[in-house]
C-alpha cells in the first residue's frame, strides 16, 4: 500500500496539546490521525456531531420534530400554533 504525506495546519499550542493526549494513550499522531481517517470512511461520517448554536439550528431542529410528528401521526396545526411555537422559539 502506497502511504502519501498529509499537510494540515493547526495552532502550535493545539499541535503541543495533541502530541501529549496522543503520547498519554500510547501512540503518536500520525497513527492518532489515520485512526481517524479510517473511522470516517468506515462509519461514512465524522465521528462526532457537529451543530450550530445559533437560532437557525434551533429551528431547524424544532422543525424536523414536526415533520416527523406529522409524518407518524394525523395530528395538524393550525397557522396559529405554528406562529406560537415559532415565537416561543425565538424568545
Amino acid at each position: 500500500m502506497e502511504t502519501l504525506n498529509l499537510n494540515v495546519r493547526v495552532d502550535a499550542n493545539d499541535k503541543k496539546s495533541f502530541e501529549q493526549f496522543c503520547a498519554s494513550v500510547g501512540m503518536n499522531v500520525s497513527t492518532a490521525i489515520n485512526m481517524f481517517i479510517k473511522a470516517v470512511l468506515r462509519e461514512q461520517k465524522l465521528p462526532f456531531e457537529i451543530k450550530t448554536n445559533t437560532l437557525d439550528g434551533q429551528i431547524y431542529e424544532k422543525l424536523k420534530e414536526a415533520e416527523l410528528e406529522i409524518i407518524n401521526t394525523s395530528k395538524r396545526y393550525s397557522k396559529e400554533e405554528i406562529l406560537n411555537s415559532m415565537n416561543n422559539i425565538i424568545g
